[in-house]
């Protein structure tokens, strides 16, 4: 008999090592890092099970009369283990709506895992929000990926930047310098669009001493100065570049051209896939930045679209 309980602070060990033998999970759902900014959301996680084994988690959280999974959070939704079956995910759904009605919420706002993140095929939520929830789409957002395989060749312009940078004596090396390149990306941001990056420095800091071996930070340098860099977060199925900025003299010398030669060509070859991120302007996915867009597809990019969904209880 499947039964759904709150998810407690006591049971952070069993939720992180379902989390990391999941078929669609990463460690963005491990409470390590999903609790850095726990102070930011009413979090209401659940967890799935039946007959005392657990089958699903559901990272998730309340904001007024909605639950939202989640929006703390890139990607979301149910996390799901390998034996979990169909007929199970359409009453895992039935109940959470039973569910969520006993604590006055009236809406659910979804967010699901991306297919290159599974590690097996993980859509089960995807047919159960159809036919149990009726749910519709509110959101579209676009990112650009790469199948490494397919080894797609560099347009012109990058490879032109690539030996820009080479000529001009500038090297690429993985750092745990996050001070010096944070400077770069906060310069950048709040000069082209007067935000800071959605992590602090001591944020991502403490999020790489959790994650030391999926948190990684490439920084492209001459004569001592970082010029650029790209911060990768690494799933066992995805490379993705989290964040990347150069200085204005970096951008000139295609530093960030070189660093992902490195990354793409040599250090992580043989993942399946390299996810860009979104390219687009506004929270529901709207105003495609064309140019942001057309320089990843300089790598061999390739659309991928993260959904959203929301359904009435």
């Amino acid at each position: 008999m499947l039964e759904i309980r709150r998810y407690t602070a006591d049971a952070a060990n069993e939720w992180n090592n379902f989390v990391a033998q999941s078929k669609n999970g990463t460690f963005l759902f491990d409470r390590r890092y999903m609790d850095y900014h726990a102070d930011r959301f009413q979090d209401h996680s659940l967890m799935f099970y039946d007959d005392h084994r657990l089958l699903a988690v559901m990272p998730g959280h309340i904001k007024y009369d909605t639950y939202c999974t989640h929006n703390g959070l890139t990607y979301g939704g149910l996390v799901m283990g390998w034996e979990l079956r169909a007929a199970q995910t359409l009453e895992i759904f039935q109940m959470l709506n039973d569910y969520l009605r006993t604590q006055n919420i009236h809406r659910v706002h979804y967010k699901c895992v991306p297919w290159v993140y599974h590690r097996l095929p993980a859509e089960e939520d995807l047919y159960a929000m159809y036919h149990v929830c009726h749910a519709t789409v509110v959101a579209r957002d676009y990112s650009t990926n790469i199948f490494l395989g397919a080894n797609m060749r560099w347009e012109r312009i990058r490879r032109r930047g690539v030996s820009r940078a080479q000529q001009a004596g500038v090297t690429v090396r993985c750092s745990d310098d996050y001070a010096a390149f944070w400077k770069v990306l906060d310069d950048n941001l709040w000069r082209r669009h007067n935000v800071h990056p959605v992590h602090t420095l001591q944020e991502i800091e403490l999020l790489h001493g959790r994650f030391p071996e999926n948190i990684k930070l490439y920084e492209a340098v001459r004569d001592g100065e970082v010029l650029g860099g790209v911060v990768l977060y690494l799933s066992p199925q995805v490379v993705h570049a989290q964040y990347s900025s150069a200085t204005e003299e970096g951008k000139k010398l295609g530093v960030l051209d070189l660093i992902y030669e490195q990354i793409m060509h040599h250090d992580y070859k043989d993942y399946p896939y390299f996810d860009f991120g979104r390219s687009t302007e506004n929270a529901d996915g709207s105003g495609l930045n064309e140019q942001l867009v057309f320089q990843k597809e300089g790598f061999g990019g390739r659309g991928l679209c993260y959904d959203i969904y929301e359904w009435n209880l």
